[in-house]
């Protein structure tokens, strides 16, 4: 199945574009520490359910409609159970079994699937900046987020070692990572169709709650102590990221993608670790090390390049039709001139 949409900009302020990308980040800063303390749905369920009410609060006072008829219904529900209740559940349980670094660079390397949907579904050129674009992103986070051992071992010709690293790592949580990665990639790519059938902003709140239901309910089920550990200033941290990392990001995320390339739009979640990295620097005094300062930069050429590439290819495209002119003007001329 294909399907072709228009292309339309995104808004002009380069600050509102990134706003998700940050807020994201920094909750995974406030987030940290309170994972030790509580429980991986549990977590899930505050991050979806308060967010998903204010969202609809807010979509209700901007006067967005309330979904109509069973088709909008049926793409809500979808779209809670793969963005939602799938995506959070595999980050959730992955962040348990993994370490913040390789976790986030699992999460982090969806730009791609979603390239690769939108190359499908909606044939969104990529092009050769693209693509190049893509792959310095994901070298520029590997650089942010792998141990610095796995990076050297490329270049160990001691085989053996680096098979029994890779081993240990696919026996732990990132393969929960990966599917969180691409459930988040499916659900990017979801919402196009959904606003075919409802408000993008009343869409996300209502699948951020039929999300959350089913998680709290398996968590009251099979977890326990979920919050009686936690600290004010862990209730602190829960509450930014529920309100800043969930209801405005993911309100902004996907009212952005409704609409405009999600090549583009993705490729910004990059900027993700990067903001993490930053702001785990500034407020918990965590040490940079030149690898990762090596990945920062590469991260920001690879946004660069992916957001400059329709650009580049209409001042080629240019190019070869000045030329084409000059020369059917030279053939022209020179058919007059041999007359």
């Amino acid at each position: 199945m294909q399907l072709k949409l228009s292309a339309s900009k995104f808004p002009p302020a380069p600050l509102v574009l990134i706003a998700p990308f940050f807020l994201w980040g920094t909750a995974m800063v406030a987030m940290k520490g309170v994972i030790a303390d509580t429980t991986p749905l549990f977590m899930a369920a505050v991050r979806l359910l308060p967010a998903g009410v204010l969202i609809l609060i807010t979509a209700t006072m901007m006067g967005k409609p309330q979904p109509k008829g069973w088709l909008a219904w049926l793409w809500i529900i979808l779209f809670a159970l793969v963005d939602g209740a799938l995506f959070q559940g595999f980050l959730a349980e992955g962040l348990v079994r993994t370490s913040a670094g390789l976790g986030s660079v699992m999460i982090d390397s969806q730009p791609l699937a979603v390239a690769l949907l939108s190359l499908w579904l909606f044939q969104e050129h990529i092009g050769l900046w693209g693509w190049l674009g893509l792959g310095l992103g994901v070298i520029g986070i590997s650089l942010i987020g792998l141990p610095h051992e796995l990076i050297f071992q490329f270049f160990d010709p001691n085989v053996n070692a680096s098979i029994g690293n890779w081993q240990d790592v696919l026996s732990s949580g990132e393969w929960l990572m990966l599917l969180a990665a691409l459930s988040m990639a499916v659900g990017t790519v979801m919402i196009r169709f959904v606003c075919r059938y409802a408000d993008p902003v009343m869409a996300t709140g209502w699948h951020m709650i039929l999300a959350g239901l089913p998680l709290w309910g398996i968590s009251s089920v099979v977890e326990s102590h979920q919050w009686q550990n936690l600290t004010i200033s862990e209730w602190m941290a829960l509450g930014y990221a529920t309100v800043f990392g969930s209801a405005i990001a993911y309100g902004l995320f996907f009212y952005f993608a409704s609409s405009g390339s999600l090549t583009s739009l993705s490729s910004l979640t990059f900027l993700t670790p990067v903001f993490a990295l930053l702001f785990g620097n500034l407020i918990l005094s965590e040490v940079l090390t030149p690898l990762q300062w090596v990945g920062v930069g590469l991260t920001l050429i690879s946004i660069y390049l992916i957001n400059q590439r329709d650009n580049w290819r209409g001042e080629n495209q240019k190019v070869t039709v000045s030329e084409e002119a000059t020369q059917q003007s030279a053939v022209l001329e020179t058919s007059i001139h041999g007359r």
